[in-house]
């Protein structure tokens, strides 16, 4: 296709008007680059430098001079609660909330970062009105989701079971359940035997596979001296979550116990410990029979055990059940030896919260680290590396 010379002398033209928008574009940089204050920059300046607590003070006499910074004041406040610094934060959006010019939406966003400073400072009450007040705005689901972090705290069960019915999508049966398994410990603790039935047939119905329910009707059950009843209650859990059978192991043998039936029980232990292994489960069976059928016995126990899963917590349990069998010249190796084993197994025989990795001695229904419900696997932090 062919050119015409008329359609050349536009180029030019078109240069131009290129040239001129560019230059247009440029002003209004440098122009807007003027307003900005001098502080601003110093901040950015500081920030790239790695001086964080100098930025924090230039962007301060910023959103001092400038009354329309309402992110600026956002971005401040946010940044002082995260680094621990309450009081700072709670000043800050106080005076954003202070000022006469801000819009609906801007108001409410700052009370809800009022409500998250008070919630950091631990003044659960202050927070809760808060969060309350911004239950009937358009932000309902967030108030809602702190209230319900504020109830746990204060373990307002009831209070907790309403927000988190009001929301279905975020929270599942399995957080309702534990919270009517909380109410239902209370109860118990009181020997309220109906209000504890109530609330573990909540439990069930809102997660029929609620293991701690089921470990709380057979609790409730052996308090009411109905041995019977509390071993179904526990053998349930091997149709809900057998990982979580350790936790009844001592319970079911109690059971048994006053049945007259000691030896069935430890029958049912040494086979759930063959289909479901663990580490707890392991110490539980190896203790009973030790004092049942001395040393021989729990060695030979451990032994087989350990044949099959290997592990420095079984191999401790090996030497220990070893050192009464041998001649008293060789105790020194072995205890020696049993020693050391000791100090790597002191660091593993711990539980690990799926969600934030967070390590205890003892188990846990909710993590004391993220607040997060059954993320704690009944098994120790050896046999949770060993399974990665």
């Amino acid at each position: 296709m062919e050119l015409e010379y008329w359609q050349l002398l536009l180029l030019p033209f078109f240069f131009g008007l290129g040239w001129m928008a560019a230059r247009v574009d440029i002003r209004q940089v440098v122009q807007e680059s003027r307003v900005l204050p001098r502080s601003y920059f110093q901040g950015l300046n500081f920030l790239l430098n790695e001086q964080p607590d100098k930025a924090i003070d230039a962007f301060l006499e910023v959103a001092k001079g400038d009354s329309q910074t309402a992110e600026l004041h956002f971005a401040l406040g946010g940044l002082f609660r995260r680094r621990g610094e309450t009081e700072r934060a709670i000043r800050m959006h106080q005076s954003l909330m202070e000022r006469d010019d801000l819009g609906e939406d801007v108001r409410l966003q700052a009370l809800s970062e009022l409500g998250q400073d008070y919630l950091k400072a631990g003044l659960l009450d202050r927070a809760e009105e808060v969060f309350v007040k911004l239950r009937d705005s358009t932000l309902k689901d967030e108030a809602q989701h702190y209230l319900l972090e504020i109830y746990q705290v204060e373990k307002d069960w009831q209070k907790a079971i309403d927000v988190a019915g009001s929301l279905p999508d975020l929270y599942s049966g399995k957080e309702i359940a534990h919270f009517h398994c909380e109410l239902a410990t209370g109860e118990l603790m009181r020997s309220r035997f109906e209000a504890v039935e109530q609330h573990l047939g909540e439990a069930l119905q809102r997660h029929r596979k609620c293991v701690r329910a089921s470990l709380l009707q057979g609790d409730m059950a052996l308090q009411q001296n109905r041995p019977e009843a509390a071993i179904e209650a526990w053998q349930r859990i091997e149709q809900q979550d057998p990982a979580y059978l350790s936790l009844v192991a001592q319970r079911l043998l109690e059971a048994y116990r006053r049945l007259g039936q000691a030896e069935q029980g430890l029958a049912l232990l040494r086979a759930y410990l063959e289909h479901y292994p663990s580490l707890d489960l392991l110490d539980s069976v190896y203790q009973l029979e030790l004092e049942g059928g001395g040393s021989a016995a729990a060695y030979k126990l451990v032994r087989t055990e350990l044949l099959r899963n290997p592990s420095l917590l079984g191999l401790e349990k090996l030497i220990g059940a070893r050192l009464p069998l041998v001649a008293p010249e060789t105790r020194g190796d072995l205890e020696m030896a049993r020693s050391i084993v000791q100090g790597y197994t002191r660091r593993l025989a711990r539980y690990r919260c799926d969600n934030c990795g967070f390590r205890a001695r003892q188990f846990y229904w909710r993590c004391p680290a993220c607040g997060g419900w059954e993320t704690y696997p009944p098994r120790r932090a050896e046999e949770f590396d060993s399974s990665l």
